[in-house]
């Protein structure tokens, strides 16, 4: 009976720690960049491919800047009349829980409206999986090779780690 309860324990135990090494954090336009006039989040964000259980951060001065989400349409139109969620510290953590799109813009007149790199607005597409599709190899007559993917960012290594070493501990436990 014990050891049935052990093996029940560290089941639940593996599924824990695997639900918590797949989830990612993503800090808005790093490495490069934050969340500023500066960063191009259209390059940012589609190099990503986000989940439920993932956050992200928008890490900014709070002085100069603010994070709206918004509806598609006030996102289309940068209109930041009447937001969903209005963030103003300068390090907000916004937790992807469902799948679908979510908007956000920066809510000081100008910022979302510019063009091109500057532009603060940013969709955000959570879809179901937990673990990134490895890229499209190149075909074809003239194809070039894409860059390599980013490298996980040190939250995301240090909860994949931090699993793993649950794992082992509860597989310790059983001997």
């Amino acid at each position: 009976m014990a050891a049935a309860m052990r093996i029940a324990l560290l089941a639940v135990a593996a599924m824990a720690a695997l639900s918590a090494a797949s989830a990612a954090t993503y800090n808005v336009g790093e490495p490069a960049g934050a969340w500023d006039l500066s960063t191009d989040y259209g390059s940012w964000v589609s190099s990503k491919k986000f989940h439920p259980g993932d956050t992200i951060v928008f890490k900014y001065s709070s002085q100069a800047h603010d994070v709206l989400e918004v509806s598609k349409a006030d996102y289309d139109s940068c209109s930041a009349s009447s937001p969903i969620t209005t963030l103003k510290t300068g390090n907000d953590e916004v937790a992807l829980n469902a799948t679908g799109t979510r908007y956000f813009i920066c809510g000081i007149p100008g910022h979302c409206t510019t063009t091109g790199t500057g532009q603060m607005k940013i969709a955000i597409d959570v879809v179901e999986g937990s673990s990134p599709s490895p890229p499209a190899p190149a075909s074809g007559p003239g194809a070039s090779s894409s860059p390599p993917p980013p490298a996980p960012s040190a939250a995301t290594s240090v909860r994949a780690t931090a699993g793993l070493g649950l794992v082992v501990l509860f597989a310790c436990l059983l001997a």
